[in-house]
């Protein structure tokens, strides 16, 4: 690749050097690296390159690809435009910051396109600017020479220090107008430079005992750029032997790391003279800010050692100029080289690029989720890593370039099984031991309304008492769904279905959110005993997903329903509706109640027993039957004329109940029967008797019943005295004659006719069992009347009523 050298702030465009863009993509990798270079310290913004156009895209194509720059280091220098496809510096860079001495400086970075992935390397090579001046660490530099110097005579000086490189750096050294010294400019086998004085003419110490002038350092820059510097020359007296090192050349390795106060090297020197002049003191000379840091010498014995630990990835190699001088102020150098060893001390680094921290779970295999770099600062196979994944999870590693990762996954998701990973990435090197290090990535992933609601149960039976009023809860429906969010908010409905000819909406209706049933009216169990309808439990999903379930409500009977009696009927009369022979022996079935409850179990068992009776002791009810029958035989004093009152009663809580009157006569033979049931007709036309009175009145009218048959009776007795006594008094007349019986005259009379009363007077007392009130009946009196001329003729003699 071509490079182009700038001078600072002209021209920045013209200054940009493109490289030759080979980029091989081969399933999303790249075989060349792009190269591309910046002068350091360039502004915000400056144009570096057209990355769509060494791709052979346009910015459309760019955008939709998504593309980005992945920086190898944690911070972005650069900027790439999407629409554009320009390369431009996003933050200004310093070279000797980031990179030091180190030549070229090179910013590392990934062009990545997500879609479809592929990955191409570039690098941007910062070119310095000449933004350093030389500088000497020393201000004043004092060299003692002896007077014995010969012309041409060399003295080591100390350099002046450019962070800069290239043409920029130090390149030559000048002194001021002098009569005694030059100067050389050397360049060492790292392309740094020295200066080192000449000597031109003997020196005189009795002419002049110090020289002194300046050294200035010039380095290459455009304008070039410099430091001074004085020097002093004292001039020693006479000593003719210099030391003598026994090595020009030193070359020694030390392992980094080492321990401070390490043995690199002994250096060795002596000297012929003698007395002060041959005593040799050693010093490092040329001891640069980095070789000041790490050694020291021993300036008796000539040891060096580590005053830190050195540091491979830094340094791989130390020079270092050692300088004997002896007594006299004779010199001599030697040169001392260290070699670095590198030890595996460093750990492999995961730098993340680029994580995607929330994941759908719908998101097909080979989604990218990260992307990483993972770099060793050692060498060798200190240095070569490799890159695995800790556990068995839905996750797998792509390498895209030659420390560039990728993770992806490798099989389908289920937010519902696992709804978070920890992702541990693993880095190993190859060093002896090996090292390793760990990075863990914190991966959540996002619901998908992936699953329908579930129903605890699939049938869900609730029982509602019937006459319950609207409002009331049946129960509770429960559906569970495995999604989060809105995708697990479950919406309950019922399907409109019909039963029985009723709309089940105007039954029970659901609570949408809680999923509570409740009624929407009283239900009757007699119209209603039991129905389904489906019910839906929906999630909050687009599209939403839903299941069903099967809602059965069982209407529980309550007892609400009093008997019905069907026989004898409600509105028949209870006057003679039975007939009873005055033969019927005891269990004689007289009639069987019929009653029925339109409630169920046993709300609807029925029970059966004599409320009221004209004669309690004559009757008995079949408690669970009905059936009237006898209780004992009919006898002759018995009332021909019975009113029973059943009582009907079910077994409900409260129960419930209903009564019936039953008329029953008791007859002799067919015509008794006959005679009773047109007796019982008339009478009915003439009182219309009302069977439901209230029992206050009956007692009320019994009462006054009572009162008037006395009085009757009284009036009776007084009448029948006044006329006893007046036939006492005066004789009767024969056709006025009463017949008596019992204790009254019999004159003639048919004693054959018995009784407690008078043949005169007939009293019949009974109680209408239809009419529920007791009633005295008058008759007139009974007495015989003289036969006519006919009856006598025939010889006949009858009885009849006048």
């Amino acid at each position: 690749w071509k490079r182009m050298e700038l001078s600072k702030r002209e021209e920045p465009l013209s200054g940009r050097v493109v490289a030759l863009f080979m980029v091989l993509c081969v399933s999303g990798m790249t075989a060349e690296t792009a190269r591309y270079s910046v002068p350091e310290e360039a502004e915000r913004g400056y144009f570096v390159a057209n990355i769509a156009k060494d791709l052979g895209l346009t910015g459309e194509e760019l955008s939709a690809r998504q593309a980005r720059l992945v920086p190898e280091g944690e911070k972005q220098y650069l900027e790439l435009n999407q629409h554009t496809g320009d390369l431009v510096v996003r933050e200004q860079m310093d070279r000797e910051e980031l990179c030091g001495q180190s030549e070229p400086c090179l910013l590392r970075f990934e062009v990545l396109l997500e879609s479809p992935l592929q990955s191409f390397r570039a690098e941007v090579s910062l070119i310095d600017i000449n933004d350093h001046a030389p500088m000497f660490l020393n201000k004043e530099i004092v060299l003692k020479i002896p007077e014995t110097a010969m012309p041409e005579a060399r003295f080591l000086l100390e350099s002046a220090q450019d962070p800069d490189v290239g043409n920029n750096s130090l390149q030559h050294y000048s002194i001021s107008s002098n009569e005694y010294f030059h100067i050389y400019t050397r360049s060492r086998s790292d392309g740094r430079t020295y200066p080192e004085l000449v000597l031109d003419r003997a020196l005189d110490r009795e002419q002049q005992a110090e020289v002194a002038f300046s050294v200035t350092a010039v380095d290459g820059g455009s304008p070039p750029r410099s430091g001074t510097a004085l020097i002093r020359i004292v001039v020693l007296d006479i000593n003719d032997n210099i030391p003598v090192f026994t090595r020009s050349l030193y070359k020694v390795r030390v392992l980094e790391n080492s321990s401070p106060d390490t043995l690199v090297v002994a250096v060795s020197a002596s000297d012929l003279d003698s007395g002060t002049n041959g005593e040799i003191a050693y010093s490092i000379v040329q001891n640069s800010e980095e070789n000041h840091q790490t050694f020291k010498i021993n300036s008796d014995t000539g040891q060096i050692r580590i005053k830190k630990p050195v540091d491979y990835e830094e340094t791989k190699t130390y020079e270092i100029d050692v300088q004997a001088t002896d007594g006299g102020g004779l010199s001599a150098h030697c040169k001392v080289e260290v070699q670095v060893e590198d030890m595996n001390d460093n750990a492999p680094e995961v730098i993340i690029t680029s994580l995607t921290s929330t994941l759908s779970e719908a998101a097909p295999p080979n989604t990218v989720v990260a992307l990483f770099n993972v770099q060793d600062r050692d060498s060798g196979d200190n240095g070569r890593t490799s890159c695995e994944l800790a556990g068995e999870q839905p996750f797998s590693i792509t390498l895209l370039a030659a420390d560039a990762y990728a993770l992806v996954t490798s099989e389908a998701l289920d937010r519902e099984q696992v709804a978070e990973y920890n992702v541990t990435v693993q880095a190993r090197d190859e060093g002896l031991p090996a090292l390793s290090v760990s990075k863990t990535l914190f991966v959540r992933l996002l619901d998908m309304n992936d699953n329908a609601p579930t129903f605890t149960q699939a049938i869900y039976t609730m029982v509602l008492s019937e006459n319950e009023p609207a409002g009331t809860s049946l129960g509770l429906l429960s559906a569970t769904d495995a999604d989060a969010g809105k995708n697990a908010r479950v919406r309950y409905t019922l399907e409109r279905p019909s039963s029985k000819g009723h709309p089940v909406a105007s039954f029970v209706s659901v609570e949408a959110e809680t999923g509570i049933v409740r009624a929407l009216r009283p239900l009757d169990y007699e119209e209603v005993r039991a129905f389904e309808v489906a019910v839906r439990a929906a999630d909050g999903g687009s599209p939403p997903l839903s299941a069903q379930a099967l809602l059965r409500v069982v209407v529980r009977d309550e007892n609400d329903n009093a008997p019905v009696v069907l026989y004898p009927p409600h509105n028949s009369s209870a006057a003679a509706d039975e007939l009873v022979p005055r033969w019927a022996p005891t269990g004689y079935l007289v009639a069987k109640v019929v009653a029925v409850d339109a409630d169920a179990g046993q709300n609807a068992w029925l029970s059966y027993e004599l409320a009221k009776a004209t004669e309690p002791a004559l009757f008995r009810v079949g408690l669970h039957s009905g059936e009237v029958r006898t209780a004992r035989a009919v006898a002759e004093r018995d009332t021909p004329r019975q009113r029973l009152v059943v009582l009907v009663r079910d077994r409900g809580q409260p129960p419930r109940t209903a009564t019936t009157t039953l008329g029953i006569t008791l007859v002799r033979d067919f015509s008794d029967a006959f005679l009773q049931l047109n007796h019982g007709t008339e009478r009915k036309r003439q009182q219309q008797p009302q069977v439901a009175e209230e029992e206050l009145l009956t007692t009320y009218l019994i009462a006054s019943l009572g009162c008037v048959s006395s009085l009757f009776l009284l009036s009776v007795l007084a009448f029948s005295a006044a006329k006893l006594c007046r036939g006492r008094l005066r004789p009767r007349p024969p056709s006025a004659r009463c017949y008596a019986h019992g204790n009254f005259p019999t004159d003639g009379v048919d004693a054959s006719r018995t009784g407690t009363l008078s043949p005169a007077y007939h009293y019949e007392a009974y109680l209408t069992s239809a009419s529920g009130r007791s009633e005295f009946q008058f008759l007139k009196p009974d007495l015989p009347c003289p036969p006519s001329s006919a009856e006598v003729g025939a010889g006949k003699q009858k009885e009849s009523l006048c």
